[in-house]
C-alpha cells in the first residue's frame, strides 16, 4: 500500500512552500467538473487557479511563470496535499473526491538517453546481449576493461573523446551507444505524447512480457516554446531493458507504454530560490519495494550528469525542433540496478506491485506502483477533450 511515509518529501515540501518560498504548481483532478484542474501548492493545500490558468502550457508561456504563479487569484481549495497524493493512488481511491495528477498537460514528452557514464555502459551490455539479462555480468567486466575507468572524466564531444572513438573502432568496440555518450550529439528521444504521463500516486506500467526492465529515477526540466528552460521535476522513465537490448529501433516498444512515463508530484518554477545551479547539484534517492518483501535503494546524482542540463534542452528544443506547446525533457539516469532479484545472475526485474519512490528534498517525491501495461489505470484525457471540458466549463 502506497501510504503517508512515502509521500513524506511531498508533505514537507508542500507544507513549506509558503515560508521557503518555493513556486509549486500542480494539477488535480476534479470529479465534481470531470476534469482537471490546475493548481498552486501553498501551505500544503491546493488552490485551484484554472480559471486564471487553464493550462499548466499557459503559465509556463508567461515572462515569469513563478512570479504569474503566485500573482494569480486564489480560486476553491480543493484539499490537503497528504489527502491529494493518497487519493491518487487507484487500488484505495474515493471516485467522489479529487486526486493528484501529473503536474503538466500539453507539453511534448521528451527525454535524453545515455546522459551518464553508468548507464551509457548498461546500454552497451544491453546491445552486445541482446536482452539476455545471464549473460550481462560477464559483458559487463569485458565492456569496462575496453573503456577504462577514466571514461567518467570526458567531455562529450571533445578531442579527447574523439580520441578514444578511434581506438573503440579500431579495437572493433564501438557502439551506437558510445556515440551519443560521449559523441557530439546527444540521444533525444519521444517518451510519450502529450497528457500521457501519469502522476505521483498512480501506477505506473511495465510489460507483462518483459522479463527484465526497471525504474529509471530521473530529473525533468520543463521548457517554454522559446526554449527557456522554466521548471524542473521528478520523472520514472520506466524502461524495458531485455526490449531495448534486442534492438535499438525498437526503443519506442520499450519507453513508450501506458503509464511508463511518470512525473511529479509538482512541477517547480525558477526563481531567485530555485535554479538550474540548483537542478545541477540535485541527489536523487530511489527505493523499491516489493509486495513480496523485497527492498531496492538506490541513487543518481546530477553532479555526474555526462552532458549539461541546459545543453540537452538545447538539442532537444531549438530552430530545427519547435515545440509550440513547450517540452518536459527526461534528463536521464545514472541508475542501472545489478543486483539479483530471484535467480543468481538475471539482476533486478520489476514484479507487479511494487512500490517505486523518488524523492529529493526540492522537488518532493514520485512515488507510484507497478502495473501491467494493460492493466494500468485507463481514461487518459487527450487533448480533445480536455479541449470540450475547459470549453464547457467556460474557461477557453
Amino acid at each position: 500500500m502506497i501510504t503517508h511515509e512515502h509521500h513524506r518529501a511531498t508533505l514537507a515540501l508542500a507544507e513549506a512552500a509558503g515560508a521557503s518560498g518555493a513556486a509549486l504548481v500542480g494539477r488535480v483532478f476534479r470529479p465534481d467538473v470531470a476534469g482537471p484542474a490546475v493548481v498552486r501548492i501553498q501551505n500544503g493545500r491546493a488552490l485551484d487557479l484554472t480559471a486564471a490558468f487553464p493550462t499548466v502550457r499557459d503559465l509556463c508561456e508567461t515572462d515569469d511563470p513563478a512570479s504569474a504563479l503566485r500573482a494569480a487569484p486564489a480560486g476553491e481549495d480543493l484539499g490537503s496535499v497528504a489527502d491529494l497524493a493518497l487519493n491518487a493512488d487507484p487500488r484505495n481511491r474515493n471516485a467522489a473526491r479529487p486526486h493528484l495528477l501529473s503536474p503538466i498537460d500539453l507539453q511534448a514528452v521528451k527525454a535524453a538517453g545515455v546522459t551518464f557514464v553508468v548507464s551509457m555502459l548498461e546500454r552497451v551490455i544491453e546491445e552486445r546481449i541482446r536482452g539476455d539479462a545471464g549473460a550481462a555480468a560477464g559483458v559487463r567486466q569485458t565492456i569496462l576493461d575496453l573503456v577504462g575507468s577514466d571514461i567518467r572524466a570526458l567531455k562529450p564531444g571533445s578531442a579527447e573523446a574523439a580520441r578514444l572513438k578511434a581506438a573503440l573502432i579500431e579495437a572493433g568496440a564501438w557502439s551506437q551507444y558510445l556515440e551519443v555518450g560521449i559523441g557530439p550529439d546527444a540521444e533525444i528521444f519521444t517518451k510519450g505524447q502529450p497528457l500521457s504521463t501519469v502522476g505521483s500516486g498512480a501506477e505506473i506500467g511495465v510489460h507483462p512480457a518483459s522479463t527484465w526492465n526497471n525504474p529509471e529515477p530521473e530529473v525533468v526540466l520543463a521548457a517554454a516554446s522559446s526554449g527557456r528552460i522554466v521548471g524542473a521535476s521528478l520523472g520514472n522513465d520506466v524502461n524495458l531493458r531485455d526490449v531495448e537490448g534486442r534492438s535499438a529501433l525498437l526503443l519506442g516498444k520499450a519507453k513508450d507504454n501506458n503509464g511508463a512515463a511518470a512525473v511529479g508530484p509538482f512541477l517547480r518554477l525558477f526563481d531567485d530560490n530555485f535554479t538550474l545551479e540548483d537542478v545541477r547539484a540535485l541527489e536523487l534517492s530511489l527505493t523499491v519495494e516489493g509486495e513480496e518483501g523485497y527492498a531496492l535503494t538506490g541513487r543518481s546524482s546530477m553532479r555526474e550528469i555526462s552532458r549539461d542540463p541546459a545543453d540537452l534542452v538545447g538539442q532537444a528544443i531549438n530552430a530545427h525542433h519547435r515545440y509550440p506547446d513547450g517540452l518536459v525533457l527526461y534528463l536521464g539516469t545514472m541508475f542501472a540496478p545489478v543486483e539479483d532479484r530471484d535467480e543468481p545472475g538475471r539482476g533486478f526485474t520489476h514484479k507487479a506491485g511494487d512500490v517505486v519512490s523518488i524523492a529529493t528534498d526540492k522537488l518532493g517525491a514520485l512515488v507510484n506502483r507497478t502495473a501491467p501495461t494493460d492493466a494500468v489505470e485507463g481514461g487518459a484525457m487527450g487533448a480533445a477533450d480536455l479541449m470540450r471540458n475547459l470549453a464547457k466549463r467556460g474557461l477557453l
